[in-house]
């Protein structure tokens, strides 16, 4: 008996089959997954425990070792479900619980997806026989990698993706934030994922006790904390008074036509004394009457522009033929819109309904509320200001990359984000823009002028310091000299090769890990039946 025990069992495989047990039983892998869910959360705005977002990523890599396929849906289902019902609880507050339930499981779905593919990563490396010091250092890179698989997946499908929630959005004021200027949230994310992973793998190394085998990890930590942001150039100074208004702009807030406009009017009267302001800066949905079709309007503006000497960025919906456009003017006296930018993202289910048929069929009081359909823009995400150019962002748009980098390729020195808050009062969704904002600026070394109808509103220099606020849910006016920047952050100049690279090269790591696990299983077998015929043979 123990002669036939030996004849199958090599070190090497004795090694893999040990490497890639699970660490958990599965009810208590389900237990700590849902918990880490709620623990990651809670490192993002709102609690606002940095630290705790690692912790987040350990109790959602940690159940995945050793898990069988199906297992391992079910472990990643439960910590997605976990995430996202708690990130995203502020879109059930008005328009009830099915846009926040289907918005969270199709994420969670997502997560499911990712937590295979890690699974799929530790299994593999566990067989390829790699060795202690090729886990420490290998091992955390794949896992992070896939994890940023994942993320790329969700922050593009469907109909353009949700990029809210990815890791790095929880580091917007910790001593991680700086590396965002070199390789971007995605960057920062996959850094995030491979010091948790690796600091895991050091564990399972030693078990605390080989500080040695905690070399790989600890360099990557010093090296994101010491790493400066990245230098942009002073290019001068814009004093940019910027209005928000609290009005009554939410979906379903009573109102009459112009009582948007009105607030706003009312809570930039004190700016209307300052003296040399470059510029007037009004929320998103600031004005609720086109100044391009209401003459009335147009000289409301034209008197702002006339009695500041200074052009007005404005908010409001334009129409163009059977086509309605979320968008931005530069108003000048006298001369009107000079400049346009319409919102490039529009908000799926929020701002236009994508296969409204289809969805018209399931929940079709739902649907019937968005009646007016947004188009996206096609102007560049910038404008000329004369003393600057400013690069843009409305709302939604903030949370795309690639619209924030075209804005600083085209020149943009400094950034004006106009959103409207006012469907999320007293939730943490103002704040969780607003970290996205704060990590903007480092990104492109710019500053960032976040103008909110309601709230959070901020002005955030190129570090990421707040240097002007404005308490939310209160009428109120900022005037503040803000720093401009010249030249391109690495962030900026690579682009989308950092998400590129990381999903190409994880990808293409997990299926070299699956081609020598096969191999290494199969010279298992040969060597196992090689042996078994020549104890037959002997005997």
């Amino acid at each position: 008996m123990s002669g036939s025990a030996t004849v199958g069992t090599t070190p090497a495989a004795a090694s893999a089959r040990a490497a890639s047990r699970p660490l958990l039983p599965l009810w208590a892998a389900l237990i700590v997954s849902a918990l880490g869910g709620f623990v990651y959360d809670l490192g993002f705005p709102g609690a606002s425990a940095w630290p705790l977002a690692f912790v987040g990523i350990a109790m959602a890599i940690v159940p995945l070792v050793g898990r069988s396929m199906l297992s391992s849906f079910h472990v990643g289902l439960a910590f997605g479900l976990a995430f996202y019902l708690s990130h995203v609880s502020w879109t059930a507050l008005y328009l009830g619980p099915i846009p926040w339930l289907a918005l969270s499981i199709l994420q969670a779905l997502f997560v499911a997806g990712g937590a295979m593919l890690i699974t799929l990563a530790y299994r593999w490396t566990a067989a390829a026989g790699s060795g202690r010091w090729m886990n420490l250092l290998v091992v955390p890179l794949l896992v992070a990698g896939l994890w940023i698989v994942r993320e790329s997946v969700t922050g593009s499908l469907p109909y353009g993706g949700f990029p809210w929630g990815r890791a790095a959005l929880s580091q917007s004021e910790s001593p991680f934030a700086q590396v965002v200027s070199w390789v971007g949230s995605t960057g920062l994310g996959f850094i995030m994922v491979a010091i948790t992973a690796g600091a895991v793998e050091w564990v399972r190394a030693s078990g605390w006790r080989d500080l040695r085998t905690a070399v790989p990890v600890a360099s990557l930590v010093v090296l994101a904390v010491v790493l400066p942001a990245f230098p942009t150039t002073p290019s001068g100074d814009l004093r940019v008074a910027s209005v928000q208004g609290d009005g009554p702009s939410g979906y379903f807030d009573e109102r009459a036509q112009g009582d948007v406009l009105r607030a706003q009017l009312e809570a930039t009267a004190p700016v209307l004394d300052e003296s040399d302001v470059d510029v007037l800066l009004w929320p998103e949905g600031g004005s609720d009457i086109d100044p391009t079709r209401s003459p009335e309007v147009a000289r409301i503006f034209d008197g702002l522009s006339e009695q500041l000497d200074a052009p007005v960025v404005l908010n409001t919906v334009t129409v163009d033929g059977d086509r309605f456009y979320n968008a931005s003017l530069v108003w000048e006296a006298g001369e009107g819109a000079t400049q346009a930018y319409a919102k490039r993202n529009p908000v799926p289910f929020g701002e236009y309904i994508p296969d409204r048929w289809f969805y018209n069929l399931i929940v079709p009081d739902l649907i019937g509320l968005v009646q007016r359909e947004y188009s996206p823009g096609t102007q560049a995400p910038v404008f000329d200001l004369g003393d600057a150019v400013t690069g843009l962002a409305i709302c939604f748009d903030v949370i795309y990359d690639g619209l924030i980098w075209e804005g600083a390729r085209d020149g943009a020195e400094v950034y004006m984000f106009q959103t409207n808050n006012a469907d999320f009062r007293g939730t943490d969704e103002n704040e969780q823009q607003l970290a996205i904002a704060r990590l903007r600026a480092i990104e492109t070394g710019r500053s960032v002028v976040n103008i909110s109808t309601v709230g959070t509103s901020q002005v955030i220099d190129p570090t990421g310091r707040t240097i002007d606020s404005l308490p939310a849910y209160e009428p109120g006016s900022m005037v503040t000299d803000v720093e401009l920047r010249s030249g391109l952050t690495p962030s900026v100049v690579l682009g989308a090769a950092v998400p590129l690279v990381l999903v190409i090269g994880s990808l293409g790591g997990l299926a070299l890990a699956g081609l020598l696990a096969q191999r290494n299983a199969r010279r298992r077998t040969e060597s196992a039946t090689g042996r078994a015929e020549g104890v037959r043979s002997a005997g």
